[in-house]
């Protein structure tokens, strides 16, 4: 009956909040109490007790008991992290004050009007807020709640062990203890694992979640003015303001990547036992990503705070924390962690369903990409082993999970993402030549090969075989294979006949004259077999053997109709069939494996939009590798290769009589531009003396031609090599806001 009564009675209070004509005075604490007083109120309590409808109400009828709401909470938390919650009944106020904060403020950021109420200073609250004799009028009540919530994520047995034995009244003075000393988990720059509390990671986990909540005022602000603005609240936390800033990155860090859902691997034991420190580790995975914020351009200055060691100022210091990391135990630490919570969902075991899936491996992902986007030392370690190799597997799996899922295409984006960055580096083109052994389930053919043979094999999936919404990361993926090929030894037959079919359905007429951008896509794979066919020629024999197999698609890309009637013709051919890759006239005219239609998307999944994605051109700068193996810029009017630097857009031309002839001088001006020249000298020298060696010993088995181009060379025979270029990415004001708007789709989502 007292839990029943309780809830009545907060209920009551809620109701009296909306009813009261007139204002109620903040010195008022028995009414006040009402709302954290009472030791059985749950979070689902106070979301359940207190709707939606009714917070709005308040805040348009009642503005004012609204913020006195708000400013009596903040004012308890800060009370209490002043104390050190000595007592039961104080951690619980602090509790339900977390939770009553959590559950009001989306509603204060959602009224443009509302916005700036926390960061405005209520008559009063400094004095009232801040005991401890310093002049403290002017500090808004948003860096009160911030430095309330740093100080209680290192409150002694409240959030954190406690060093000391304390009578049960008195705690630990938490304005002098050194929160490096409780840092969460061991890890990067601490030793020490201390000993799992439960109640500490719940209590975490609440304090996490109204400080995501703090951050998450940057979903409600229209893009145009976020662009121009950064996140106050995530810059008042970063900067040295927050005297917890260190400890608490570290402990978020560590948490996250010390963390094992296997745990001792006992069968369905996430099924007999409650996991709490799972709910902690995805929000401190969702803190890290929303705090490791900076704005697109600053990468000189981080740059010249990590080489001069000086304190980071105005900087955000997460990212400078993070871009400091150096040590090859720290290094290797938080490569392990990440790679072993994107492997969970990957691995199996004899008993169904008998692990724990972990479900933020999108928040994975994310920071991942920053930590190798801030920290080069970081990423020049994953590229130094074949460590990465445990990265891109789980990376492909999502990737081709998620390819016809319309809900999901923000992952088919970050996975892309990541990909390209590190395919920007000569290492990741080397570490994919390691052979691929593992049976991960994903629907593909079955082959032995390397990494790069799983790699073309999936992307040839997303191109053929995934929904529409793709279709402007069809560059992306093909940059990708441009970077790895002159470092690709030994193209398994299956990867050879998917880029074979990939070239042979972008070389159809009607797709290649249906887009001013679609001839790119074959610029690049000229590019590819190009590169394999002059660096890697030797241990190539399978790619060699299917180009010559479909050497008809070469022969009729350099004799492609270019006339006006024939242009016209293939334009009308366009509308008699479906938009996408054309499977027609092509030797795989069954269905590709695991094709299946997309999926429509759930209602409202897409709701929370995603920015453009920018061309390629925008997002990669080329680099040419000279002899000693370094990289030089190459500027964009002088490089040496047509290729699909041009945009991504993909737009279809109508035919009238009145755009054929531009788009007849377009197809001219590219098609005397194509790089066929080695293509067509390999196939010239090689192709007379396969069908030579097949009449004159009788051959049929592909087997022994593979041995005899095996064993062949087209040294001194083929066109002076070309220089070989990489397209590395390169961050902009674009990606940096693609990124922020999936990283708030995701955690909305989630």
């Amino acid at each position: 009956m007292g839990n029943a009564d309780s809830k009545l009675h907060f209920r009551k209070a809620v109701i009296q909040l909306t009813t009261k004509t007139q204002p109620v005075e903040a010195t008022d604490d028995a009414f006040w109490d009402q709302f954290w007083v009472d030791a059985s109120t749950t979070v689902q309590d106070v979301f359940a007790l207190v709707p939606a409808a009714e917070i709005r109400a308040v805040r348009e009828e009642s503005p004012s008991n609204l913020a006195t709401l708000c400013y009596k909470a903040v004012e308890r938390l800060v009370q209490g992290a002043e104390s050190g919650c000595p007592s039961e009944r104080e951690r619980q106020i602090v509790l339900n004050c977390t939770r009553l904060l959590t559950r009001i403020l989306p509603y204060i950021f959602e009224d443009a009007d509302w916005r700036g109420f926390f960061w405005s200073t209520v008559p009063g609250a400094g004095r009232r807020l801040d005991e401890d004799g310093d002049d403290d009028e002017s500090r808004p009540l948003a860096e009160s709640l911030l430095l309330a919530i740093a100080d209680l994520l290192f409150c002694p047995d409240f959030t954190v062990q406690s060093h000391k034995k304390n009578s049960p009244d008195t705690g630990e003075d938490i304005r002098s203890i050194d929160s490096c000393e409780y840092i969460w988990e061991a890890g990067v720059g601490f030793a020490q694992s201390p000993p799992l509390n439960y109640v500490h990671d719940l209590n975490r986990t609440e304090l996490l979640k109204l400080l995501l909540t703090c951050f998450s005022e940057a979903m409600y602000l229209p893009p145009s003015s976020e662009r121009k603005n950064i996140n106050p609240w995530v810059a008042f936390f970063c900067s040295t303001d927050n005297r917890h800033a260190l400890p608490l990155f570290t402990s978020l860090l560590n948490v996250v990547c010390a963390y094992d859902p296997v745990g001792y691997g006992i069968p369905y034991n996430h099924l007999l036992f409650s996991d709490h420190r799972e709910q902690l580790v995805e929000q401190a995975v969702q803190i890290l990503i929303v705090t490791l914020e900076h704005e697109a351009g600053s990468a000189a200055t981080l740059i010249l705070i990590i080489v001069l060691f000086q304190p980071a100022g105005p900087e955000n210091l997460f990212v400078n924390y993070l871009s400091r990391i150096h040590r090859e135990e720290d290094l290797s630490f938080i490569l392990k962690g990440l790679a072993r919570l994107l492997n969970n969902p990957l691995v199996q075991t004899y008993l169904p369903r008998s692990t724990k899936k972990i479900q933020f491996h999108q928040e994975l992902l994310i920071l991942f990409w920053k930590f190798c986007d801030f920290n080069k030392k970081f990423l020049f370690f994953v590229l130094k082993s074949s460590d990465v190799l445990d990265m891109l597997v789980p990376i492909l799996f999502y990737l081709n999970d998620a390819r016809a899922d319309q809900s999901r295409v923000g992952l088919m984006h970050i996975g892309v993402f990541i990909i390209l960055l590190l395919s920007g580096e000569r290492n990741f083109g080397v570490r994919l030549n390691k052979p691929y052994t593992l049976r991960v389930p994903m629907d593909i053919p079955v082959f032995t090969g390397n990494h790069a043979d799983l790699l073309i094999v999936i992307f040839h999936k997303i191109i053929t075989s995934g929904h529409q919404r793709l279709q402007p990361l069809f560059d992306c993926l093909l940059t990708i294979i441009v970077n790895i090929s002159p470092y690709l030894k030994s193209l398994s037959m299956v990867a050879a006949n998917k880029l074979l079919h990939l070239l042979e359905a972008f070389t159809t007429p009607w797709f290649l004259f249906s887009s001013s951008q679609n001839h790119h896509l074959v610029f690049f794979l000229l590019e590819v077999f190009n590169n394999i066919i002059q660096y890697q020629f030797d241990g190539n024999c399978n790619l060699v053997y299917a180009i010559i197999r479909k050497r008809n698609v070469f022969h009729q890309l350099a004799n492609l109709p270019s006339d006006a009637p024939s242009i016209q013709k293939a334009l009308q051919r366009k509308k008699e069939k479906k938009s996408g890759i054309s499977r027609t006239n092509s030797a795989e005219n069954e269905s590709m494996e695991g094709s299946r239609p997309a999926v429509p998307a759930e209602p409202g999944t897409l709701k929370a939009s995603l920015e453009a994605t920018p061309g390629i051109d925008k997002i990669t700068e080329k680099s040419q590798v000279s002899e000693d193996g370094t990289m030089v810029a190459v500027p964009q009017s002088e490089s040496p290769q047509v290729t699909a630097d041009n945009g991504a857009t993909t737009g279809a031309i109508h035919v009238t009589s009145s755009n054929i002839p531009p788009v007849f001088s377009q197809v001219l001006s590219w098609k005397a531009k194509l790089p066929l020249q080695t293509i067509m000298r390999l196939l010239q020298v090689l192709v007379p003396q396969v069908e030579k060696i097949c009449i004159d010993k009788g051959l049929t088995d592909e087997s022994e031609i593979l041995k005899f181009l095996q064993h062949g060379t087209l040294v001194g025979l083929l066109p002076i090599p070309h220089p070989i270029l990489i397209r590395k990415y390169q961050a902009n004001a674009g990606t940096a806001m693609w990124f922020r708007t999936y990283m708030w789709g995701v955690i909305y989502l989630r």
